[in-house]
């Protein structure tokens, strides 16, 4: 139990009844903007407890006193624990504008051009920043990369969770593509960045042995999740969608269209490891969708994507150079079993605050 004490200090005094005006204030702009203002107003607490260096002014226990007299000073107002203000410290040291990296992107900037210039940092929720920062362990650049797609793709929090668990920063784009041979800029870039490797299937929720049919109506049963899996702007279209080519009739694994892309997408799903044979059969569903669904100025070339149980990278790069049609080969993951239902499970910060003040 960490033993309370009185700071009598009075730049100390002073520094609490200007956090407890500044946050006054901020709550007066919050009618208009209040993610914003909060998020500048923890930023400026962790700054200060960070340029101030209280911790070392006023002791280790500062941090706790100082939640104390702020909640005394600013009465029924959440945010203010001990653990949430050890998150604004994080916080400001995550971001901070005198970070070498951040001076690479922008040069020198004071505290106000960064709050213009740092696109997304000030635009999600603080949640969701708690959860980036418990995640990212001080890699700025992963935590800008989770910002981005939470402001692009507009995650929950539940969502942003679940990418944060099966790693997304270093599975988004890394399938072995031949798109930049097969595609124009900038549809070449837009489509790897699309791509996933290893795509996590987990959600699936297969455990037992499977076969082709069992995975694709496990993925399908789950669509939702399946959806979010593949990403942004991919539209359902059909499962075992038939062709027919010439006399021969076949079925597409999963079709779906991609509205960023404004193309179809080609997705068939490998239980065994990738072979050099696969490459034909896709390549063919690809020329197909062309020829009998794409419209002439309307739609993109249509895209394949090969979800296999494993690859060898070198005879998956081969194969791809042999090859015209504009395809992406990928692994999938089902061991890495993470909550279905992650909402309800993780605590909010007003239930870890309320669980802190009980003690």
């Amino acid at each position: 139990m960490v033993k309370s004490i009185n700071i009598l200090d009075k730049e100390y005094l002073k520094w609490v009844e200007e956090l407890a005006k500044r946050y006054r204030s901020s709550q007066i702009k919050a009618s208009i903007k209040i993610n914003t203002e909060q998020l500048k107003y923890n930023w400026m607490l962790g700054r200060d407890i960070v340029e101030m260096k209280v911790e070392q002014r006023w002791g280790e226990s500062v941090i706790v006193q100082l939640s104390k007299d702020l909640r005394k000073a600013l009465p029924n107002v959440q945010g203010l624990s001990k653990s949430n203000i050890y998150y604004c410290r994080k916080f400001y040291l995550l971001y901070n504008p005198h970070n070498k990296f951040f001076q690479r992107l922008a040069g020198k900037m004071d505290e106000e051009a960064f709050f213009q210039q740092v696109v997304g940092i000030f635009d999600i929720p603080w949640g969701h920043h708690c959860n980036i920062i418990d995640k990212v362990k001080g890699d700025v650049q992963k935590a800008l990369f989770y910002v981005r797609q939470t402001v692009e793709n507009g995650w929950s929090r539940p969502v942003l969770q679940t990418f944060l668990d099966s790693d997304l920063y270093n599975r988004q784009g890394k399938a072995i593509t031949n798109f930049t041979n097969t595609l124009p800029q900038p549809n070449s870039e837009l489509a790897q960045e699309l791509t996933k490797d290893p795509y996590n299937f987990a959600f699936a929720g297969i455990t037992k042995p499977y076969n082709e049919q069992l995975i694709k109506d496990a993925l399908l049963n789950k669509v939702t999740s399946f959806l979010i899996e593949l990403g942004t702007g991919f539209a359902y279209v059909g499962k075992e969608y038939r062709l027919q080519i010439g006399e021969t009739e076949n079925f597409i694994d999963l079709l779906f269209y991609n509205l960023r892309l404004r193309c179809y997408v080609v997705i068939e799903v490998k239980i065994t490891k990738f072979e050099s044979r696969d490459i034909g059969q896709i390549g063919t569903y690809v020329t197909a969708v062309n020829h009998l669904l794409r419209k002439e100025g309307i739609d993109n070339p249509t895209i394949g994507l090969l979800i296999c149980r494993s690859k060898d990278n070198t005879l998956a790069q081969y194969a791809l150079e042999s090859c015209t049609q504009p395809i992406g080969i990928s692994e999938y993951e089902l061991e890495k079993f993470y909550p279905e239902k992650i909402e309800g499970t993780m605590p909010t910060i007003e239930e870890i605050e309320a669980k802190l003040n009980d003690n």
